[in-house]
């Protein structure tokens, strides 16, 4: 009998998990880092796409090295992401909220990723503001999307990769797709976002194999 009611409780405790509003999984805490990778197009969309998407997250937070500035004004000709209405963070200012779990942020999207940063997560060298907060993301099992550019990769990178996902992080290099025939770079870079975002549990609007693209 006791038995019974164990199960029924239990049941009944999963329809009311079931049953909670969808906040919990949209209401997402997001902290974006881009370093100085080549790929500023990547970044700078998918802080167009977060802006857009903003009833789906409450914090979105943003940590920029000094070379990622430099690489944004050469690559894009412009400092826009001064324009963008978040906080940017230093490398050093280890007082922001996601260098510590009990931020809560619970995705960490660094785009595009340096095989220098991705080294030091592999190896848990937390020098930095994007280094340690992906080293909080990992222990405290959340999500860390490394949107890796540098190509053709060697050894070192490789096992860097497989060591970051053995500890949980999920390796998107910014390699784009073509079958939804992109027609200008921006389409093309979106390929890779888009899938950052799907990965990040975003509901996005984006081309889906086998259906029409949707505008």
């Amino acid at each position: 009998m006791k038995v019974f009611i164990a199960c029924y409780n239990f049941k009944n405790y999963v329809k009311k998990i079931k049953s909670f509003p969808n906040e919990i999984n949209t209401m997402h805490k997001i902290v974006v880092a881009i370093t100085g990778a080549s790929g500023s197009v990547y970044a700078k969309l998918i802080l167009d796409k977060l802006i857009a998407l903003k009833e789906q997250w409450q914090e979105l937070s943003v940590v920029m090295t000094e070379n990622a500035k430099e690489v944004w004004r050469t690559e894009l000709e412009n400092e826009s992401y001064l324009n963008y209405p978040v906080k940017i963070f230093s490398q050093q200012e280890f007082l922001a909220p996601f260098a510590s779990g009990s931020g809560q942020y619970n995705i960490m999207i660094i785009i595009p990723c340096s095989m220098g940063t991705l080294g030091r997560i592999a190896t848990g060298v937390s020098d930095s503001l994007i280094t340690r907060a992906a080293d909080v993301i990992l222990k405290e099992k959340r999500k860390l999307i490394c949107v890796v550019r540098d190509t053709p990769y060697n050894l070192i990178h490789i096992r860097n990769m497989e060591t970051v996902t053995l500890a949980g992080g999920i390796i998107c290099p910014a390699t784009p797709s073509f079958y939804s025939k992109p027609k200008t770079i921006d389409d093309a870079a979106s390929t890779v976002v888009d899938r950052v975002l799907d990965i990040s549990g975003f509901d996005i609007k984006t081309f889906r194999w086998g259906k029409m693209r949707e505008s």
